[in-house]
Order: C-alpha cells, then structure tokens, then sequence
C-alpha cells in the first residue's frame, strides 16, 4: 500500500527497526532554472521535492516537502536533522536506483550517505543480459527493469507530470504518490531479486555490488555536484589562438593541394581522392569496408612512403599531421568543454560512468574528461584550464604503476615482486632484463643509449602481461613511442623478456587454460568477462579473446583497487567537508581544497590508496601526490605518512 505521511513521527514509525529501506528522490529546478531542460537532473538548478521510501515489497510512504500546492511535511528543520543521521547509520542499508543521483542531491545538502548502501543500476550492470554479455546501462532503467522482471507498466516521468515540473502536482494525488512510491518499491523488489540471482549463480558480484560499486556510486555523485573549477577567459583566448593556427595550417595545405576540401579532420571524400585517384599514392591501410583508410596511422605510413618516393610530398602531410591536431584541440578540449559548462556554477560536471567498461575502468562523457592530454602532451596546455579559486588548490593523487604492480601479484616473478618491494625502478629492471646489461647501466642516465631503451622498457612493461607479439611491439614503437626497431630486435626483446621474467609465462599460459576452459576471466575479487571467442577457431578472434584474457585480471583487479579506495574516501569525508573530489582520470584522482589543508588531505588520501585492498595482495601500493593551482601545472610533494 501506498501513502503520503507529512510529519517526522510518521516517519519515524515508518522506518523503526528496519535493517533494509529503498529510497527515491523527486525533484523539480528553481524558478531561474524551470525553462531549461533536463536542469530538474542538476543538483545545482533544483531541489527535492519530495522522497519516497519502502520497507516492503507493495508497500512505500511519500514524503512530500516543497511542492507548490498541497500540504508539505511540516517541521522540515527537524525532518532533516533526522535523515542525516538516517542516511549516514552503519547499522542500515541504504537503496537507490542510480545511487550517485541521489548522493549529488544529499552532498548538496551537506549529506554524505554512508554505507552500507547498494545502488540497484550498478547491480543490474552485474547481471547476465544472455549468455555472452552483461547488461549495458542502457538496458538498466528502472522503468525497463521493472517491465522485464515483474512485467508491470510503471508510468513514465513525461506521462505522470505532462508539462509541469513535480512540485506543481498535488502531493495528495493517488498518481502523485503511486508514482513516487512505485520508484523505491520496485528499487527494494530489485534489491531482493539481484542479490537472489547472486547468490544463486555469481556471489561475488555480489559482494562488488555492496563493497564496491555501490560506495563507488556516492563517491561519483559527489564529483559530479562539486565540478571542474574552469578558467573560461583562459579557454576562449587559447580557442582564439588555436583558430588562427589552423587557419594558417589549412592555408599552407590549400597552396599544396589546391581548392580541395579536406574538412574538420583531412578525411574527406575529396581529400582521399585527390591522394588516392590524382597522386596515385598506394593504400597503405584499409578500413573494416575496405576502403582507402586515412586515419592517423595511415598518415604516417604515407608520409614515410613519400620519404623514399615522393618527397615532395612529406611537407604535405607534417601538415596535416599538424592541421589534425590542432583541430583535435579546439574541437575537443575547446569548443567540446566550453559546450558543457554548467550556467549555474561555471563549472565542467561530467557524468562519470564506472561501469562504462568491461575491466571495470572509468568512462566518462558530456564532456569525456578521461583522454585529457597530461601536461606538457599539448601545445594548447588543455589540463590547465581547470584552475583552482582563489584561496584554493588542486590536489593529485595518482597510483604509481598500479597495473604493473597488480600483475607482479598475479604472475609472482621474483625479480618483479623484489623491486617493487625494496622500492626500486621496474622500468630500469625490464631493461636490463631485455638488454642483458646490468642495472646500474640501465639505471644510467648519462648513458647515450639510456632514453631509447627506457622508451622500449616502458612499452614492453605496459603490454608484458597481455601477450606480447613481436610485431605488435613494433607497430606499438613505431606509432605511438616514434621508434623504429626491427623486427628481428622485436623478437630479441620478447625473448629476452620471458626468459628474464620466467613466471610471467607460466602464468599467462595458465591464465589462457583457465579462460578457454571457463569461457571467462575475472579479476582477484570475481568481476567476471565473458569471453567465448577464447575457444574460436578463427586464430583472430582467438588471439583477442587471449589477449582479453590476460588483460582482465590486471586492468580489472587494478580498477578495482582504486574503488575500494573511494569507499574508504567517502567514509570519511563528512569529518572533512573542505576536501571535495572532482574527478578521476584512470589511477589518479583530484581534489579541490584550502591552500592550508593540503598535508592533512595527503596523509588521509594516501592512507586511503594505499591500504592493503584484501589481505594476500603482497606487493606494496604507492599513490603520488601533487598540487598547484592549475591541473597542468602540479608539482610533486613528499608526504610521510605513517599507517
């Protein structure tokens, strides 16, 4: 049954003595905000109207607090003071249907909701969509959801409220209150149905369900409500600058080329048939249609050919190199970042999605924040568009090697474990490895060969867990570290490799038995990845589903580690309402805090990062700190901190 309570007594009783409660929020924009679309979404330009909570399946109370008509829940000061102290009790878990909405309107409360709490659509993501795949975000609507497992028909937002924001319907409408309570009802229903269907064939999804992804979920609602502090000026006088650059690029290519249209990014129909048909240059790469391809790799390879057969070509394509990455700058990082600034704070609030990739990483869109160039990889100087306010700093902590580190744990290489443990350079031990020198020449800096073999190390170290080829490790020096290595070295290097890392084999072979037999992987706590192409006999699809096999346990086991850090962040941060997350890039994290603070937040987030994350993980974990006022422009700290 469901009904409308207006007073802290009714709630009270309601919520007495229950261990598990599904709540919803409904909210509507300010009045500054009512025109704008989606800003009822934005903790920022709107409010709770009301919220909703069930303790039963069929049953839900709705507790009505700023609607424009009708009779609101009276007392609402004391209403509040006690749903802080509600949502932050250990000794309850805490329901939600996309928990980080919910989290970004409590923080902006000054709540932050402790655990145990269980977010339903990062639950639903953890399920078998069919035997091959699990659930996308797409396929976890509540309203979807709720049709498939229950098959019942939930009103839509649109078909509930028409025209009008929530706050104008009557709270003492049966649709008003069938509508709101039908969200927490059906959250507990999901609850209780996921966890049976964990329990019954993937217990430990379960487990990253509750210790993982859910905590995760807080920590992401409260990034998205504090934003990226944005130097707007700063960005437009860079978009003005980075304008004129490509103008004066296209103009170089035009007294080339002619009156050819090459478009945003020299991919154009015209373009391609002004190389291909009028310059007669060979097809270097072809697309998955397999038509001419001319993306960035294909450049390179034309360019190298016109070398040694066309030179008077080359200056041709150094520029529109050049044009392409200057367009990536201003139409991405420029143009693409000034299009999301929030109107009401001025700020960059991506949505950041942690379930967004197989392995369990971080994705992130509106805008994508994720492949942010790092600094000094730019001309433009992108990171530094996210400065601090004045008074304030931005703080970096980043883990250091943290893949490489979990794959020493899987694989158990003395030599790796060793220089891990004693805090030495795997980058200086790979290369000695690989080049059968000693480690004080590898370490050398003043070596004339020292930068060239480092480069080669830090590439191979980067993909020595996931299956080496040799001619993989050459495409990978040639396009993205610029170094030309034979293929003959290329095979030297991998040998080298696996004799001077014997138990990294083994464990790759054992990893790839294991997968073809299970038709998965999973990372150390159980995230699972389906993988039944592993047992093809097309040897493409079967070296990817190796590959992916490898990969997994390390990049996954890796992200999982830097979640469970964020559940300890979130813990405790009600005791630090000064240090505001803002985003995650990968292994790295960032803060906004007060110039005064910075030691304090070191030492706790360190802790954070690195504690143990389960009790046989036997390599040590290093997170480094840096801080400054722009995010391009941090400089390291050391920080002692004692565990």
């Amino acid at each position: 049954m469901y009904k409308i309570i207006i007073t802290l007594e009714e709630l009270k009783e309601y919520l007495s003595e229950i261990m598990v409660v599904a709540f919803d929020f409904e909210t509507a924009p300010y009045e500054k905000y009512r025109k704008e679309e989606k800003a009822a979404l934005d903790a920022h330009k709107s409010h709770i109207v009301g919220i909703s909570f069930s303790v039963a399946e069929g049953d839900g109370v709705y507790l009505p607090i700023t609607h424009r008509i009708g009779q609101n829940a009276t007392g609402l000061i004391e209403i509040w003071e006690w749903l802080a102290a509600f949502f932050a009790d250990p000794t309850i878990t805490k329901i939600a249907h996309n928990l980080a909405f919910e989290s970004a309107f409590l923080y902006a409360r000054g709540i932050v909701i402790q655990e145990p709490v269980y977010d339903t659509i990062a639950a639903a993501q953890l399920i078998y969509k069919n035997e091959k795949e699990f659930r996308s975000l797409g396929d976890c609507g509540l309203k979807t959801l709720v049709s498939e497992y229950f098959h019942e028909h939930l009103p839509s937002f649109s078909e509930t409220v028409s025209s009008l924001h929530f706050d104008e319907l009557d709270p003492g409408a049966e649709a008003t209150i069938r509508y709101a309570c039908a969200d927490a009802d059906y959250a507990l229903r999901l609850y209780h149905l996921l966890n049976n269907w964990f329990d019954r064939f993937l217990p430990k999804h379960r487990f990253i369900v509750e210790k993982v992804e859910s905590p995760t979920s807080v920590y992401v609602g409260m990034m998205r409500y504090d934003g990226l502090p944005i130097d707007r000026p700063l960005m437009e006088r860079k978009g003005a600058e980075a304008a004129l650059k490509l103008a004066g690029i296209k103009e170089k290519i035009a007294f080339i080329i002619g009156d050819i249209n090459i478009g945003a990014n020299a991919s154009t129909v015209a373009f391609k048939r002004y190389l291909f048909d009028h310059l007669k240059l060979p097809n270097m790469k072809l697309t998955a249609k397999e038509q001419n391809a001319l993306d960035d790799e294909a450049i390179i390879l034309l360019k190298e050919w016109c070398e040694g057969n066309r030179p008077e070509l080359v200056e041709m394509f150094s520029l529109v190199q050049e044009y392409r990455r200057w367009g990536k700058i201003k139409g991405t990082y420029i143009d693409g970042y000034l299009k999301y600034i929030n109107s009401a704070t001025g700020r960059l609030h991506p949505d950041l999605l942690p379930l967004a990739t197989e392995t369990g990483r971080f994705a992130s869109k509106n805008p994508n924040c994720q492949n942010m160039p790092r600094a000094g990889a730019d001309d433009i100087g992108v990171r530094n568009f996210i400065t601090a306010p004045e008074g304030k700093v931005l703080l970096s902590l980043d883990f250091s090697q943290i893949e490489l580190r979990v794959g020493a744990f899987y694989c158990k290489d003395e030599k790796m474990l060793e220089i891990f443990q004693t805090g030495g350079d795997i980058h200086s031990l790979t290369t000695a490895v690989i080049y059968k020198i000693p480690l004080a020449e590898a370490a050398d800096k003043s070596h004339p060969l020292y930068k060239e073999r480092r480069t080669i190390a830090k590439n191979c170290n980067f993909g020595t867990f996931f299956g080496l080829f040799p001619k993989g490790l050459q495409r990978t020096l040639k396009f993205k570290a610029g170094l030309e290595v034979d293929l003959e070295e290329c095979e030297s290097i991998i040998r080298n490799l696996k004799l001077g890392y014997p138990r990294l084999s083994r464990w790759q072979e054992e990893i790839k038995k294991r997968a073809e037999f299970r038709k998965y992987t999973e990372t150390w706590l159980g995230r699972r990845r389906s993988i039944p192409d592993i047992a093809s006999s097309v040897w493409s699809k079967k070296a990817f589903a190796q590959r992916v096999a490898m990969n997994t346990p390390i990049q996954g086991t890796a992200a999982d580690i830097l979640k469970l850090a964020l559940g300890r962040i979130a813990r405790g941060l009600p005791e630090r309402p000064w240090l505001r997350p803002i985003l995650q890039i990968h292994d790295e994290l960032l803060f906004e805090l007060p110039e005064n603070r910075v030691k304090e937040a070191v030492i706790f987030i360190k802790n954070c990062m690195e504690t143990k994350p389960f009790e046989v993980f036997s390599v040590p974990i290093v997170a480094d700190a840096s801080v400054g006022r722009r995010f391009g422009e941090l400089h390291e700290m050391e920080v002692n901190v004692d565990v």
